[in-house]
């Protein structure tokens, strides 16, 4: 589950489904993203407008009809989603190895060149302020402990 801005909700799993096909889509039908989501999963169009509805009611999604169509598009930015998905996630870890789940991350995920050079930017300008080390803040006063 997603914790997203306090003024939304949490997106499920199964909701993230609903949410890629729009993002990527925008603005798209409900017969389009029904069709879209019933290719990849198992779904029955009754479960697909059950999850657009709920995504309309946490206001992450918005909704015009046209015709016998309701046509959808986002309310949220698909990357501020994943961000927050990805720090809610690395929260819950120690500090001190959170740079080794980043190496193994960026090692094991799809990068264009292009955002390889800004990431190799970014390291250039946050090294000349990083500590030696990064301490543990798994338990208090024992910040060598992990």
């Amino acid at each position: 589950m997603v914790k997203l801005q306090e003024n939304k909700s949490t997106i499920s799993d199964s909701e993230w489904e609903v949410m890629r096909i729009i993002w990527t889509l925008e603005p798209v039908s409900s017969t389009k993203t029904i069709q879209e989501l019933q290719a990849k999963k198992d779904w029955s169009e009754s479960t697909i407008k059950t999850l657009l509805r709920r995504l309309v009611k946490k206001d992450l999604l918005h909704t015009t009809k046209e015709g016998r169509h309701f046509i959808y598009s986002a309310n949220v930015n698909q990357t501020q989603v994943m961000t927050e998905a990805a720090e809610e996630l690395l929260n819950r870890m120690c500090d001190m190895h959170k740079g080794e789940v980043l190496l193994q991350l960026i090692a094991n995920s799809p990068i264009s060149k292009s955002d390889l050079s800004k990431i190799k930017g970014f390291i250039d300008t946050k090294e000349k302020d990083a500590p030696v080390m990064v301490p543990c803040n798994c338990l208090p006063g024992n910040e060598k402990m992990c």
